[in-house]
């Protein structure tokens, strides 16, 4: 099989890094200075890794994938098929009778939404997308806003003895989190005469234009959207360790990732998160890192997932790779460990609506597709951010 193949190869690759790696490193510590051979050497092997890593992610998305038709007709009960039709006909001509049809599932306030075949298939783009969504809590609300209850301190208690009196303990306080959820929109456009004349699947081009838009800016705001008309993102809150904080460790040196800066971030999360821990970071930040080793066991920190739909890991932990996390380079919060479904909560509104304009860009017909999605931290003791500073 070529998933097989590239694996097998990707796992050649990889010996011949750290063999070059150790060289290079050996080679700075007799010397005191590392040779461009060596370094180039690194560079090209590196670049490999990464390049066989996304060959290998596209051929498992492929394989995951359902197939773009969104199923035959047999798939379908009645009430679909005839939903189905009445969508491609609503796409292709907008008749009234078809808007009308098109109603019937649509949520209470309003709206066209698309077929379940449509649905399901920008959700599941977006997910391959955006990394934070497939490590956070997702829930789908009615409502415009989720409303969370934070535990911001335990009970207090004590021993005490047979017949001694009890003092009142301390009582533990709640904070109300409201997450509310925001518009995100996409607006693909075809001619009329394409419209009339092409037999392609209506379905498929529709929910491949609008899933790479919606997952572009749904990953950028989970990540650093300011909570302004877009979902608050994880590096934009404030540092610290109190409620509302999300603490930063540094990385002990002023513009680079270290060994020590990354075990100190890993350390300063609390035991009860470590369990289901994942890192989060730039491809370029997880390039750099390859080339680290433990001080005192001499170890690489990184190791390779060289199994289908297995993660590297980066000490011990899954490693998942979101570009729109900031780089490595000096005061930037250039990666993300700790327990992310605990923490960052993603809501999504029910339903995707189109609404199919053919006055505002003739010869053009747009089709103006809404999304409403909202985002932020909700347990700020489970993130933890490494700072690259001294």
């Amino acid at each position: 099989m070529e998933l097989e193949q590239k694996f097998e190869e990707l796992n050649l690759v990889i010996m011949q890094f750290k063999k070059a790696n150790d060289e290079r490193l050996a080679q700075l510590e007799t010397k005191g200075r590392e040779s461009g051979e060596k370094i180039e050497k690194v560079e090209k092997l590196n670049a490999e890794i990464d390049r066989l890593q996304g060959e290998i992610k596209a051929i498992q998305t492929a394989m995951n994938r359902p197939g773009q038709n969104g199923g035959g007709k047999e798939d379908l009960d009645e009430k679909a098929m005839k939903y189905k039709s009445a969508f491609n006909a609503y796409m292709r001509k907008g008749n009234d009778a078809e808007i009308k049809a098109l109603s019937v599932d649509s949520d209470p306030d309003g709206g066209y939404t698309v077929t379940p075949q449509v649905s399901a298939a920008v959700v599941k783009k977006v997910f391959e997308s955006s990394p934070l969504r497939q490590l956070a809590s997702v829930e789908t609300i009615s409502t415009d806003s989720l409303e969370i209850l934070e535990d911001l301190d335990e009970a207090s208690s004590g021993w005490v003895g047979e017949q001694q009196a009890r003092t009142e303990t301390n009582t533990p306080t709640l904070k109300k989190i409201s997450i509310p959820v925001h518009e995100l929109y996409a607006m693909p456009k075809a001619t009329q005469k394409l419209l009339d004349d092409s037999a392609w699947n209506m379905e498929a081009w529709l929910a491949d234009h609008v899933s790479r838009k919606f997952a572009r800016d749904e990953a950028t705001a989970f990540i650093s959207g300011s909570g302004v008309l877009k979902p608050r993102g994880i590096i934009t809150y404030a540092s610290g360790t109190a409620f509302e904080q999300i603490e930063q460790v540094i990385s002990g040196h002023a513009t680079l990732f270290t060994s020590d800066g990354l075990i100190d971030l890993q350390g300063a999360l609390k035991e009860d998160y470590q369990a289901n821990a994942s890192w989060l970071m730039q491809r370029a930040s997880m390039t750099a890192i390859r080339k680290l080793k433990n001080a005192v066991s001499g170890d690489y920190l990184w190791q390779p997932g060289l199994q289908a739909n297995q993660p590297d890991l980066l000490l011990g932990k899954p490693v998942y790779l979101a570009a729109d996390m900031e780089a490595q380079a000096a005061g930037k919060l250039a990666a993300a460990y700790g327990d992310f479904r605990e923490g960052y909560q993603i809501v999504d509104r029910i339903g995707i609506r189109v609404i199919r304009d053919v006055f505002t860009a003739k010869p053009f017909v747009l089709f103006y597709t809404t999304k409403r999605v909202g985002g932020g931290v909700k347990n700020f003791e489970a993130l933890k951010l490494q700072k690259i500073s001294a």
